[in-house]
């Protein structure tokens, strides 16, 4: 089993390390570090940091995905889920959440805010061309493939 080795820097003292809540779990619980805590009103959204920078090895990424107890709970999202941080960033790691509730929600610094997930990537070699292969689906876009179609 592939398993990629992650550096992590504290950039406070006061940071908490990402941890694997579970044995099998695929992400890795990040956690907010705030000088004081945030209210999260309904519809706004905060960048949240986390005091933590990683060294990623080439060839992979971490992707930032939500907390699901912090969605169905609360409403609580990223903007950008999932975001990435790449293999050559080595700033500070800071979540955007996103309050999709009804209530305003308080975010405390020690807070599990998101899931991390190391994962591999690849960069494709680009060829333009000025025709590209035929396919059944052709153009077909949004909703395309759940329409009831007619054959000829």
């Amino acid at each position: 089993m592939l398993r990629p080795q992650v550096m992590i820097k504290k950039l406070h003292p006061l940071a908490t390390m990402p941890k694997y809540m579970t044995e099998l779990a695929a992400g890795m619980d990040i956690c907010a570090l705030l000088n004081e805590p945030i209210q999260l009103a309904p519809g706004e959204r905060s960048l949240i940091p986390t005091g933590l920078a990683f060294a990623i090895p080439p060839g992979f990424e971490i992707q930032v995905r939500p907390r699901s107890g912090l969605a169905i709970k609360h409403g609580i999202a990223l903007v950008n889920a999932p975001g990435t941080i790449d293999a050559d960033y080595r700033g500070e790691v800071r979540i955007i959440l996103i309050n999709h509730g009804q209530e305003s929600f308080t975010i405390n610094s020690g807070d599990r805010i998101a899931q991390l997930i190391v994962a591999p990537v690849s960069q494709a070699d680009l060829v333009e061309v000025s025709e590209l292969s035929e396919t059944l689906r052709g153009e077909g876009g949004f909703g395309h493939t759940g329409k009831n179609h007619e054959k000829s």
